[in-house]
């Protein structure tokens, strides 16, 4: 009897991994000089930074910072989704991103479509915020996974429960 492969799509940042990444990155701008009495500060509240900063100057090295902190602990540049920095109080300035926590619905569909498309035996079936993929061979789920990787999707995907 042939048996039935498969594997999950998700998309999920570590919050932990997250914070960690911040409290180093607020840690490296009270130390800096250039920051001395400064308003910067970056704050997290479910999956959205907060940004703040004085200017626009200050508020690119806050994010160049973070981001360095963040690939130095293995969150994907790929789940962040950065908003337009926008007027607060007084001169500063504030900037929200967004951490993402599963697969859009039209990512989803994307997916499904490029799988269709590429010709491999595999099912693609949506399932709230992951992917499911089935299979009958182990190298179609692996083949369906390098044509994922290979594409030119805007979204950070990890493959899981791989059956």
């Amino acid at each position: 009897m042939a048996s039935e492969n498969s594997f999950d799509i998700i998309s999920k940042i570590d919050l932990q991994e997250v914070d960690n990444a911040v409290q180093q990155a607020l840690k490296e701008i009270h130390q800096r000089y250039d920051f001395k009495g400064s308003i910067s500060d970056i704050r997290r509240e479910k999956e959205v930074l907060h940004l703040v900063a004085d200017d626009d100057y200050k508020l690119k090295a806050v994010t160049e910072i973070l981001l360095e902190k963040l690939a130095a602990r293995r969150v994907p540049g790929k789940g962040l989704t950065f908003k337009t920095p926008e007027q607060a109080t007084g001169q500063s300035l504030r900037q929200e991103i967004v951490l993402q926590q599963g697969i859009p619905q039209e990512q989803a569909k994307e997916i499904v479509k490029i799988l269709k498309s590429s010709g491999l035996k595999v099912q693609a079936s949506i399932q709230a915020d992951q992917v499911r993929v089935k299979g009958k061979s182990k190298d179609e789920l692996q083949g369906a996974m390098k044509v994922l990787r290979d594409s030119s999707l805007k979204i950070d995907m990890q493959f899981t429960n791989y059956r």
